[in-house]
Formats: C-alpha cells, sequence, structure tokens
C-alpha cells in the first residue's frame, strides 16, 4: 500500500528553517513510528513550507519526506489554495493509493479532500469548538480555521476520530467515522521516574482561556501553604494579550509558580521524570497528547471532566476528574493526589498499563491502516 501522509513540519510554524530536519507534532510523528513498523506499506509524508529546508530522502526505511515550497500568498489568507495546488502536482507524481490529512488546523485537510483520492481526515483539535470556547472574533485565525474545518470535513471520504467526543461533534457532516486515540512517542514509555523532594506539579498547554491556567492558579492558592508544592507552567503564549497578561502577572507574584515557555518534547520528558502530577483544568479538549504522555510515562493525572477527556481518564482508576469551572473541585483534586503517595502510585500504575494496551505506535498505526483498506475498497 502507498499512502501519502500531509501534516506540518513545525520548522514552518517556527521559523526555524535553519533544523537539519522536519519536526512534526506528537501525535502524527508517533503515527509514523507506528508505520516505520510495517515494512511491506510505502508513506510519503507531504508538508508544505514557505522558506527552503533541508529534505532527508528518508526518515524511516519505508517512509518518504517532500517538503513543499508554497509562496505565503497562497496560505491562510487565500484558503490555502497555494498549498492544496502544490500538494495536487505533487500527488500527480507520487500516485499514491490514499491521502491522509492530519488535522484540520491548517491546509492538510483541504489538500486531502481536493486531492481527488482517496482521501480521510484526523481531526485533532475541533476547530468549531475551540472557536466558541475562546470567543474567537470575525476573520481571526481560529474563525477562518472553524469555517475550513466544515467545509473540509463533509469532502472527506471519511473522519478519523481521536476521541468519541469528535466523533458526536462531526457525525452530522461526515460521511464516515471511525475512533482511534492517538499514538504515544515510545519514548515516553521508557522513562524511569524519580519524582522531586518538593512536590512538582505540571500544568502543560497553551497558554489561553480555553486551557484555564488562571482558574488553575486561583484554586490553588489556599492550599499551597498547607502542602508546600511547586507548579509549573509549560506551553507557547497565545494571541490572547488580556489573558496572557493577567497569567503572568499571577504567576511573578506567586514564589511557588513558574512559567517555562513552550517545551519540545525531549524536554518534556525531563520534566515529566521529576513531576509529582500532571494537573489539566481545560474547558474544552479532545483528546490531549499530554495527558496520554503522563499516563505512558507514569505521571498521576487530574484533568478536567470535559470533552473527551472522561475516555482517557477514568475517575478514581487510572487518574482523577474534576470540574475546571470549580475551585473546590480543582483544588481537592490537587489535594488527593499531594496526600497519598499509595494512591498516587496506583493511579499511576493502572494508567501506564492502559496506555501500554491502547497507545502503543504500532497498535494505532495497524488500526489506521485498517482504515485505509476499507476507504480504498469502498471507492473501487
Amino acid at each position: 500500500m502507498k499512502i501519502a501522509l500531509l501534516t506540518t513540519d513545525n520548522r514552518e510554524n517556527d521559523r526555524r528553517y535553519d533544523l537539519p530536519g522536519p519536526v512534526f507534532g506528537t501525535a502524527p510523528e508517533a503515527l509514523l513510528q507506528g508505520l516505520a513498523q510495517w515494512p511491506e506499506v510505502e508513506v510519503h509524508v507531504l508538508s508544505c513550507v514557505q522558506s527552503a529546508v533541508r529534505v532527508p530522502e528518508r526518515i524511516a526505511p519505508n517512509i518518504w519526506f517532500h517538503a513543499l515550497h508554497v509562496p505565503k500568498i497562497g496560505w491562510l489568507r487565500t484558503g490555502y489554495q497555494g498549498c492544496i495546488r502544490a500538494v495536487r502536482r505533487k500527488l500527480r507524481v507520487l500516485r499514491p493509493q490514499i491521502v491522509h490529512g492530519q488535522g484540520t488546523e491548517r491546509d492538510c485537510a483541504l489538500g486531502a479532500v481536493f486531492s481527488s483520492l482517496p482521501n480521510v481526515v484526523t481531526v485533532h483539535g475541533n476547530m468549531r469548538l475551540i472557536a466558541q470556547v475562546n470567543r474567537a472574533p470575525i476573520f481571526s485565525y481560529q474563525w477562518l480555521a472553524a469555517k475550513l474545518e466544515s467545509f473540509a470535513v463533509p469532502r472527506s471520504d471519511g473522519v478519523v476520530c481521536i476521541s468519541h467526543y469528535t466523533q458526536m461533534a462531526v457525525r452530522a457532516g461526515a460521511r464516515r467515522t471511525w475512533v482511534v486515540p492517538n499514538a504515544v512517542d515510545h519514548a515516553f514509555f521508557q522513562l524511569a521516574r524519580a519524582p522531586e523532594a518538593t512536590p512538582l506539579i505540571l500544568c502543560v498547554g497553551h497558554i489561553q482561556r480555553r486551557k484555564n491556567q488562571i482558574a488553575l492558579i486561583r484554586a490553588l492558592d489556599p492550599l499551597v501553604e498547607r502542602r508546600g508544592f511547586r507548579l509549573f507552567f509549560a506551553g507557547s503564549l497565545s494571541d490572547e494579550p488580556e489573558y496572557v497578561a493577567e497569567f503572568k502577572s499571577l504567576v511573578a507574584a506567586r514564589s511557588w509558580c513558574e512559567y517555562g515557555g513552550a517545551v519540545g518534547r525531549e524536554e518534556l520528558r525531563h520534566w515529566f521524570v521529576r513531576a509529582t502530577a500532571l494537573a489539566l483544568p481545560s474547558l474544552e479538549d479532545n483528546c490531549p497528547m499530554t495527558v496520554l504522555e503522563a499516563m505512558a510515562a507514569g505521571v498521576p493525572v487530574l484533568a478536567a471532566r470535559v470533552g473527551g477527556v472522561p475516555e482517557l481518564v477514568e475517575h478514581g482508576v487510572t487518574g482523577l476528574l474534576c470540574e475546571p469551572t470549580v475551585e473546590e473541585s480543582l483544588r481537592e483534586g490537587v489535594e488527593r493526589l499531594l496526600a497519598d503517595s499509595n494512591e498516587r502510585e496506583r493511579l499511576a500504575q493502572s494508567a501506564r498499563r492502559r496506555a501500554e494496551a491502547v497507545f502503543r505506535p504500532a497498535a494505532i498505526a495497524g488500526r489506521h491502516l485498517e482504515i485505509y483498506r476499507e476507504v480504498i475498497r469502498g471507492r473501487s
């Protein structure tokens, strides 16, 4: 089987064209790790970029990489028309049997549905729901991304949903849906944990209203003197200036809070080794990678009871759930994890067993191959 996988090279996002090789998102990278374990398939990864980048011929024995140069005019301002055309030209040369668009946030889903080939789209972030939660202004990036998602979903042969939450959100418009969670980078399964003596709570995610970091800080104010812990935030700053300014002000005023900026996967693994727990107080989330990675690493998880999170975290079994808009619920969840090391260990081990069984790259890649065959047969 020959597969074309459209995904973002984050060298474009970060304007780091000097890096020696492509940098993919956590979920696509883990899927590629899985596909590399199926040598009978041939995978071609396509990413659009605005400047010249280094292009290794292969990133695995059965996986090729192609960087497609697209001038700035061909991106969001024109509905990614330049990216769509560049992808179509390359696909005519490669002649894959199926095209998989990774994510509806940018050009990938549109490239898949305009390919005229059998195709599927994965929804990572529900852009319509994210735009609603963040109250995205008209013509903002999130508003436009939501419109493009609404266009792409019904025109694809099918949507790979990483949670039932997404499946319910797209089912009315999609031709076909499948629920397959994200794979987790195999390196997270190999961590040897060594938590710090002073409890360390991690909160990982973009600094934005949807991720709800401010509520977590305010909820933990009454607890810090009684329990004594550090709260470390990792994530890039969003384009919500009022929220970001308030977040920075709250962190600066508290010695027990620290903001470390955006972190890469290797650095995140370093923090997971040292952490006591992960706290994720989101107002909306689909299948957050940081929860999957924490489960694989054996880090106890407290997460909001929203979106697709309850499909990942079974309360009291593989982690704890809380109500993100209720300060007492956030505070009680953190205190429960801090108070009982035996419970932390029980939850972490149970979560790790589930991650081993469900989120390994090879297993997730195998499920994708089943979906590809089903779509190809349907088109035939």
